[in-house]
């Protein structure tokens, strides 16, 4: 008798829970539902915006130059992708600087990126790749440069966000007016960088 009571019983509690099973299955998987955009991965994004970085590599340079840097990652994943990245700095803050110079760099990397808190996104990046300064007659023409670097972002939407970044970056060039006596030899230094803009995914 028990047995013919406990079949009806499981039944009914079997149905009860199926509705909660199938909200559950489509909650993780989107179901027949639109895919949930916070989710979702894109293996593309472009970001451009206002740069800043030191100058320590110009004797007797007072004030930094400002510019604009762009770049474009590959994504492989939600977490790692691959930056190529190039910048133009070329007005001073302000007056006082000798010459007209101007840096220009391209640089490569690995990107880790990772969701923080709700709309709040990080990344860190490590760059390679070569400096150029103009307009101060410096040696050599390029110079290898790299450094680390990371930044915050804010999520407008799943593709859009705006982005705040800073790097630091090392470089090797002569001092201006070395002269070939001293073989123009290099002299390392260190620009710390900055920008604002925003990073569009497709």
């Amino acid at each position: 008798m028990k047995r013919m009571y406990s079949f009806p019983m499981l039944a009914v509690i079997s149905a009860a829970l199926l509705p909660l099973a199938a909200i559950s299955q489509v909650s993780k998987t989107g179901g027949s539902g639109p895919v949930d955009e916070t989710e979702r991965t894109y293996k593309y994004q472009v970001y451009g915006g206002y740069g800043y970085t030191s100058l320590n590599q110009v004797n007797q340079s007072r004030y930094g130059l400002q510019g604009f840097n762009v770049a474009v990652t590959r994504n492989f994943g939600r977490y790692f992708g691959l930056t190529a990245e190039g910048d133009y700095y070329k007005w001073a803050l302000a007056s006082g600087n000798p010459g007209t110079p101007s840096v220009q760099s391209v640089l490569f990397g690995p990107e880790l990126h990772a969701n923080l808190y709700g709309k709040v996104g990080g990344f860190f990046h490590g760059l390679l790749g070569g400096e150029h300064s103009a307009g101060e007659h410096q040696t050599p023409n390029i110079s290898f440069a790299g450094g680390l670097g990371g930044g915050l972002e804010y999520s407008l939407s799943p593709r859009l966000s705006l982005r705040a970044t800073g790097d630091y970056i090392g470089a090797s060039f002569s001092l201006v007016n070395n002269t070939s006596q001293l073989a123009n030899s290099p002299h390392k230094t260190w620009n710390s960088r900055a920008g604002f803009g925003a990073v569009y995914r497709f």
